[in-house]
């Protein structure tokens, strides 16, 4: 499995009434830890867009255990258990500095050739970058 470790600092703006982080913020805390995952692979939205293909999210899901609040410093656990076909699934964990699981997710994400708007198949240097975590 690869995992990737990802820190992000809570800012008053992301918080609601009762000062938990909004729900809603959670879906981009994981794209964060998402685009620097990819990163760590060698990939990265940019380049991968140039050359031709998009990853839009096809599904989104999280479960709420605990609430983050203002100036949390969060670590945004993203995981790849699969090996990717059209489809690149990602699995997240929150936790706050006490070593709390606040919430878990997942996204399934697509890769869509820019040119056919249609899905199409990883690019087969980012399966050989993913395939050493993934053995076994």
């Amino acid at each position: 499995m690869f995992i990737a470790e990802t820190n992000i600092r809570v800012r008053y703006g992301e918080t609601d009434r009762m000062g938990y982080v909004y729900y809603g913020n959670y879906a981009e805390y994981y794209e964060v830890g998402r685009v620097e995952a990819l990163r760590t692979l060698g990939w990265n939205y940019k380049e991968m867009e140039d050359s031709g293909i998009l990853l839009p999210v096809y599904s989104f899901g999280i479960r709420y255990f605990k609430p983050a609040y203002y100036d949390d410093l969060l670590t945004i656990k993203t995981m790849i258990s699969e090996r990717p076909g059209t489809r690149l699934p990602f699995q997240y964990e929150t936790w706050n500095e006490k070593g709390e699981k606040l919430n878990e997710g997942e996204t399934t994400l697509v890769f869509i050739s820019a040119e056919t708007k249609r899905p199409c198949m990883a690019p087969e240097g980012f399966i050989k970058a993913l395939e050493p975590f993934l053995q076994g």
